[in-house]
């Protein structure tokens, strides 16, 4: 069978990503009450163990991304729908807290393999630097998976139950997605140096017109720095913003009204990144995009609840065009070689800032309230000055 085009492959992948965030970081949110009365637990416990997966996401991602580097995405992908209809199919067996944890651990090595971490990388490996307007679609067609997700949850919920959910969002993994990410291609569609090859990206790193070692490093931790500090206020707002708006003066079902703009704006964001920001460096989208999160938060903190609206669409607006941006950048500054293993390396640190992102925002929203979103403007500020000192030229020796 010939392999799909680029636009069917988009869309075989972009569903599969709505499906992947649906069934798993968009879980909890609609499960953790009724998981938490089910087995005798505290809803901070069910986080926690949500918390767990993603750290376990952080440190199985490097080696995910490095066996995409070697094999390309469609193992990876494919090992990926097996985790998650696993991790599902133990949390609803689960009696005993152990039996979920462990439950949650599995969903963790499968968003290890199977977010949009590894769907950028596998379309890298297909693609190589013609990957950008790929990447931007997955993250369009994605950006729908709590628009899907958190109905669909709530409604299985009333349905069969919190059990019967997570088993029909296993068994969709199986029927559906297994089967699309058998559809991906099993070689790449562009000629490309492979990561694995001797010295690719590696000794050239050392020769006179490649960087400096140094230079290197301190890109790297710059986009580290970029990737945890943005995903640690997008994290920290999708846990928090409704609740944040009410301190600012709104009653409970305005808050959840503008709130819900996020998602719209969001996907926006990432309209604009798949037309008018195409045509510019993806440095450039994201500096724009890092900016806008502390200035809708200083907006509403000086002028007040009347702009809290303003505050959510461009918080939207940045975060949608940021997911993209995580895809990108190292792309642009670092080529294709190697991209799997370095995207995963990267996101150690994001990773594991998402994690406790709800709690450590939670504890400033309860001492300062409102006030607490100058800790989220300071944060936002500091990922804009990281990107600021990025260079704009590509360093395609900084594989490794």
């Amino acid at each position: 069978m010939a392999p799909p085009g680029r636009v069917a492959l988009i869309a075989i992948l972009g569903t599969a990503q709505t499906l992947a965030w649906a069934s798993t970081y968009y879980l909890p949110a609609i499960l953790a009450v009724p998981m938490a009365q089910s087995l005798g637990l505290s809803v901070a416990t069910v986080f926690a163990a949500f918390s767990g997966a993603l750290i376990i996401t952080a440190l199985a991602g490097p080696a995910a991304g490095k066996a995409i580097d070697r094999f390309g995405g469609r193992p990876v992908l494919l090992a990926s729908s097996l985790l998650f209809a696993i991790g599902l199919a133990m949390l609803a067996a689960a009696q005993s807290p152990l039996l979920f944890l462990a439950g949650w651990l599995v969903l963790g090595l499968g968003m290890a393999c199977g977010l949009y971490e590894a769907a950028f990388a596998a379309l890298v490996w297909l693609y190589g630097h013609q990957a950008r307007n790929a990447i931007t679609g997955i993250a369009l067609l994605g950006g729908l998976a709590s628009t899907v997700g958190w109905p669909l949850s709530g409604w299985l919920n009333a349905e069969l139950g919190w059990r019967g959910a997570c088993l029909v969002w296993a068994g969709l993994h199986l029927g559906l997605g297994l089967p699309l990410n058998a559809l991906l291609p099993r070689a790449p569609m562009l000629a490309m140096p492979r990561a694995s090859t001797p010295a690719a990206g590696e000794a050239s790193a050392h020769t006179a017109s490649g960087p400096a070692p140094s230079e290197v490093r301190r890109i790297l931790m710059l986009l580290a720095l970029v990737f945890a500090t943005t995903l640690f206020i997008s994290t920290a707002m999708g846990a928090h913003m409704p609740r944040l708006l009410q301190g600012s003066g709104l009653t409970l079902a305005a808050a959840v009204g503008i709130a819900a703009l996020v998602g719209p704006a969001q996907v926006v964001g990432r309209l604009l990144e798949f037309g008018l920001l195409r045509r510019v460096h993806p440095l450039l989208s994201a500096r724009l995009a890092a900016a806008a999160h502390p200035l809708g938060a200083v907006i509403l903190l000086l002028l007040g609840a009347g702009f809290a609206p303003l505050f959510a669409i461009l918080h939207g607006l940045g975060n949608g065009i940021l997911t993209i941006a995580k895809g990108l950048l190292p792309l642009a500054l670092f080529g294709s070689a190697g991209y799997g293993a370095r995207q995963g390396w990267l996101m150690v640190p994001a990773r594991i800032a998402q994690a406790f992102a709800p709690f450590l925002f939670g504890l400033g929203l309860e001492r300062w309230g409102t006030q607490a979103l100058w800790l989220s403007v300071g944060i936002g500020l500091l990922a804009f000055a990281a990107l600021l000192a990025l260079p704009a030229h590509r360093h395609d020796s900084a594989a490794h």
